[in-house]
């Protein structure tokens, strides 16, 4: 909690500065959106500390490989009165007992080994679902940015169709009084000032509304803006994006570290039917008090090698089996469904691009011509040669085309944050070059070794070596997760 009111707390101020300031400072880009938002986001902070609490699993898990030990104190009081035996007590007595036990266990038959290793699948899993709701936040950060900007251009375009046709009123009504033009066309005008007047309010009420998300996404208030810059990584061609999403998309990575995890815990169920060899090593000691008197009835330290095979579980060994394994091809038809929904991603923002791009030219070229069209209207309609209607007609026409190069901008630039999303691209470090990146290896390397003991990688290297299906990898049980698992990092 304190770390999030801090958070809020140095928004808010950052917030209290910008809006001081916004006179004489520079407009606000979309890289400190970014990185603000990357830093204070309350979804982003959420899922990070989730994935806190996942790495924990990784020393539970290697806790099967490590002794622990136990102590234990009793003291029985024995009242002759209430002894109902053969050789009654004749005196009151206390009886005091303590132990120490410790077991260390040997040989787990590679249950715990592939505990280890279905938790390091399932921590990195966690990691991919880390970026993944990264790229979420960065791409809401995007669009809110865009929307701002868009909402803004709006609202210009719908206040300088408010002053034309306010001063195209005027104009009409001054040749409505000396008897060029009839009331017919000052009413004309006057209906469509009215409509300009209700979609500048309506222009109003949409940037507020995207004002709002921003804050909420972004943690501040927005200034100005800045344009937008280029997005940095886009691909030359579909077939660029189809292989960066392959390698790099979180959600598909997602899914086959969620594989990697049940694969490992068929193995793990597998290992049930392997014998276990622990030792044990233990002291007792009892001490009898009677009337005042000490008597040491017994001290005992015992040391136990044991070894225990299962021979018979009523078949709940092999169900588990068989469940894990079900498990497991669950896992893998959801790698190929997630491996589908990326292409369908990929498909879907590369054609949204395509068509966004398309439309963004052709927008440029019909408000340079309606541009050049309006004002044609304008000058031929004080010569006589056009009605008062054909210049409205013609402003709305322009109005309607700058609207529609507004949107197709925004809508070009989400398609691109999108398809980058897509390919597992869109991360703070791509977009802003000196926000401080969060390393979720620096919580893993600093809880990861709590608790180990000197002996413990002996142990582990018997636990792979002889687990039920090991294989070369599996087996070099002192290589630290993040080397093992390399070779499935997704490429910048």
């Amino acid at each position: 909690m304190s770390n999030r009111r801090r958070a809020l707390r140095s928004a808010a101020a950052l917030s209290l500065v910008l809006s001081l300031s916004a006179g004489a400072a520079s407009a606000e880009t979309l890289a400190e959106a970014i990185g603000l938002a990357y830093q204070t986001n309350p979804t982003l902070q959420q899922q990070r500390a989730s994935l806190r609490a996942l790495d924990e699993n990784y020393v539970q898990a290697r806790s099967g490989w490590r002794p622990t030990a136990d102590a234990a104190v009793a003291v029985t009081y024995s009242d002759p009165e209430f002894v109902i035996s053969s050789f009654p007590l004749e005196k009151e007595r206390y009886l005091s007992s303590a132990s120490l036990s410790a077991t260390q266990p040997l040989y787990t038959g590679g249950r715990v080994a592939s505990g280890v290793s279905a938790a390091e699948a399932d921590i990195m899993q966690g990691r991919e679902n880390l970026r993944s709701v990264e790229a979420e936040v960065l791409q809401a950060v995007v669009a809110a940015y865009a929307d701002v900007r868009r909402d803004l251009a709006a609202l210009g375009i719908q206040q300088e169709n408010v002053r034309v046709l306010q001063r195209q009123l005027e104009e009409a009504s001054a040749r409505f009084e000396v008897g060029e033009i009839t009331r017919t066309d000052v009413a004309q005008a006057e209906a469509r000032l009215a409509a300009a007047q209700a979609n500048l309010s309506a222009a109003q009420a949409n940037l507020a509304v995207s004002r709002a998300s921003y804050t909420s996404v972004v943690g501040q208030t927005p200034g100005e803006l800045a344009e937008e810059p280029t997005l940095p990584g886009m691909p030359g061609d579909f077939d660029s994006a189809m292989d960066a999403a392959e390698q790099a998309n979180p959600a598909l990575r997602a899914a086959q570290y969620a594989e990697d995890a049940a694969r490992a815990r068929v193995v793990q169920a597998k290992s049930q039917f392997l014998p276990n060899a622990s030792l044990q090593a233990s002291v007792t000691s009892q001490t009898s008090v009677n009337d005042f008197l000490t008597n040491l009835d017994q001290r005992e330290v015992r040391a136990t090698a044991s070894i225990s095979v299962p021979l018979y579980t009523g078949g709940v060994n092999t169900s588990v089996v068989r469940q894990q394994l079900e498990r497991q091809n669950a896992a893998q038809i959801a790698v190929q469904g997630a491996r589908r929904d990326v292409l369908r991603q990929v498909s879907n923002a590369w054609s949204l691009l395509q068509s966004a791009k398309a439309a963004y030219v052709a927008n440029e070229e019909q408000v340079r011509a309606q541009r050049i069209a309006a004002e044609g209207v304008r000058q031929e309609n004080q010569v006589g040669l056009r009605t008062t209607l054909d210049v409205l007609n013609a402003e709305q026409e322009l109005r309607t085309s700058e609207l529609a190069l507004v949107n197709a901008r925004r809508d070009q630039y989400i398609a691109g944050a999108t398809l980058l999303s897509a390919m597992g691209r869109l991360e703070a470090a791509n977009l802003v070059q000196d926000v401080p990146a969060y390393d979720p290896k620096r919580n893993f390397n600093r809880v990861k070794g709590k608790g180990g003991v000197p002996w413990e990688p002996l142990i582990a290297v018997v636990d792979r070596t002889l687990k039920p299906g090991a294989s070369d990898n599996e087996k070099d049980a002192d290589a630290p997760i993040d080397q093992r698992l390399s070779a499935k990092q997704p490429s910048q």
